[in-house]
């Protein structure tokens, strides 16, 4: 959304900027899933709206794949806001006047967190492949660094769409007395083969660039051809039939075929304009450790929530009947799982054309369900504690 458009509605967070907060500062590296250790840490993340005097209105949003720690209001000189402008600020499903809002990159990203375009302090180069590989847990240990240097023992909510989604989901299995509610969008429990198989179409994409090297390619020309493709895929993925037949249909970009292979659809052209925009902003290495943590997150079965184990969160799940990507019934199964617990889980399918971009534009519905079930779960602080 642009800058005038959301000045108009009054209801922005304004002008934010991106902090930094270091870690595992060797010798205390930080551990991770595969064995090695990471160390130091940086993470990239922006706050918006005031913690209260007893801490407890602190909510974490997750991103997903491409997203970044810029998740509302706008850098000073830039006109676009940030990716869920529509769904925090002031009146917004997570109104700032009344929640303090966090998000930040998660490890192996490239908007202001370590990952394969970073330093490596053993080499003074990029780590490029020597960046270990990471999985969804080790974001989720990097992000609780983060909450415990804000000084928050627990959160009101944690909150994400697909990739952010399966923080949420990781976030109760590691910290669940740490999380009062949350709230899974679009995601699931685990990737099925078909999901696996979207996403290493796009990593061998990338590979196959010339220009990829084998990952080294900093101080390089970054393998665009490949990312681009890869890109490509991936949007095909988040739209649904639907919505690619309202939005483009057959219409052809000239009056008539070129007879050539050019860019005959409005589809290929519009497919081409995300591929190359993406890019600009992002790290071709990133997409590829980024993907593979979603291909390894498995939290099925007993994983979420332990045997003998009982927690106290609170879930609201949320799904849209076109999502092809990530279908209804692999979050209906969440809500199975955690109704065997005797957990506190509500389910609500959204109806929508848009596909797995539906948890980013149906901003309505999703601001309706999650303010009620936000106010529900907050009821009972004095709101004399906002402020500082």
């Amino acid at each position: 959304m642009k800058k005038e458009a959301v000045e108009k509605n009054n209801n922005s967070v304004g002008i934010v900027e991106t902090k930094y907060f270091t870690f595992a500062e060797p010798p205390k590296e930080l551990l991770l899933d595969g064995g090695q250790r990471l160390g130091p840490i940086t993470l990239g993340y922006e706050t918006y709206g005031e913690l209260n005097r007893d801490k407890s209105n602190a909510i974490l949003v997750c991103h997903a794949l491409s997203g970044n720690a810029h998740a509302a209001g706008f850098h000073a000189g830039e006109e676009d806001a940030g990716w869920w402008d529509s769904m925090i600020g002031p009146g917004k499903a997570f109104d700032t006047t009344k929640y303090f809002v966090i998000c930040s990159n998660v490890i192996g990203g490239c908007k202001g967190s370590t990952g394969p375009a970073s330093i490596n302090p053993k080499t003074n180069k990029p780590y490029a492949l020597d960046f270990p590989i990471i999985t969804v847990s080790d974001m989720v240990d990097a992000q609780k660094y983060l909450i415990d240097h804000l000084g928050i023992d627990k959160l009101l909510c944690v909150v994400g769409g697909s990739v952010g989604g399966m923080q949420v989901l990781q976030w109760v299995a590691s910290y669940a007395p740490r999380v009062r509610c949350a709230m899974p969008i679009a995601t699931a429990l685990k990737h099925s083969p078909q999901q696996i198989a979207f996403d290493e179409v796009g990593r061998q994409a990338v590979m196959a660039d010339l220009d990829w090297r084998e990952g080294d390619y900093y101080g390089k020309s970054q393998p665009e051809k490949g990312l681009a493709v890869a890109r490509m895929i991936g949007h095909i993925t988040y739209m649904s039939d639907q919505s690619m037949e309202e939005k483009f249909s057959r219409r052809l970009k000239d009056k008539n075929y070129s007879f050539k292979f050019k860019t005959d659809f409005e589809v290929e052209g519009y497919l081409h304009y995300r591929g190359d925009n993406f890019v600009k902003r992002f790290d071709a290495n990133s997409y590829l450790y980024i993907t593979k943590a979603m291909d390894y997150f498995d939290l099925s079965g007993d994983k979420l929530i332990p045997a003998g184990k009982q927690i106290d969160t609170r879930f609201l799940v949320i799904a849209f009947q076109s999502d092809w990507l990530y279908p209804a019934y692999q979050s209906q199964e969440i809500v199975r799982r955690l109704k065997t617990r005797h957990v506190d889980a509500t389910y609500c399918e959204i109806k929508s054309t848009y596909g797995h971009d539906a948890f980013l534009l149906e901003v309505d519905e999703e601001t309706h369900l999650i303010k009620h079930f936000l106010d529900k779960t907050f009821r009972g602080y004095d709101v004399r504690t906002y402020g500082a």
